[in-house]
């Protein structure tokens, strides 16, 4: 089993939600489906491995300053595959 990254809600109101993660080596967010279309915001560099429904995974590094977006509906599990902590901020819109 790994450990859990945490999450740290930022803002919560009628138009978005903001939520900042934080992960130690090795930990992960669990299996989850994002119900509304998202954009991270990489703090520290991320080097993540995503596990997806199919079985499959893939290792994404998102250097430190970038960000991206995605639609509602993806499902997946994050988890910090690098040797140092990494943390991220998601906006998701309402």
């Amino acid at each position: 089993m790994r450990p859990q990254a945490t999450a740290t809600r930022m803002i919560d109101d009628a138009r978005v939600r903001v939520t900042r993660f934080d992960f130690a080596p090795g930990a992960e967010t669990g299996w989850h489906r994002h119900t509304m279309d998202y954009v991270i915001t990489a703090i520290t560099v991320c080097h993540m491995r995503l596990e997806l429904p199919d079985g499959t995974a893939s290792d994404v590094t998102v250097p430190a300053g970038t960000a991206y977006r995605r639609d509602e509906g993806v499902e997946h599990n994050v988890i910090n595959a690098g040797d140092d902590p990494m943390s991220f901020v998601e906006v998701e819109l309402k």
